[in-house]
């Protein structure tokens, strides 16, 4: 199964609460850090929802 590779880029201070828990909920704590997740359909709705705060790479 493909993986994501998910990086935050920009900081969440500023954005709406659903934003600043949806950065959270995918296991980013602050800029520049990254995680691995199985690619499912909520972890691409989750990402879908903050676009302009993380990158996403796919990774095998």
């Amino acid at each position: 199964m493909a993986r994501l590779k998910v990086r935050q880029v920009r900081s969440t201070i500023g954005g709406t609460r659903g934003q600043r828990e949806t950065v959270r909920s995918l296991g980013l704590k602050r800029i520049g850090d990254v995680v691995v997740k199985e690619d499912r359909p909520e972890i691409r709705g989750m990402v879908a929802s903050v676009p302009h705060l993380v990158t996403v790479e796919e990774v095998d």
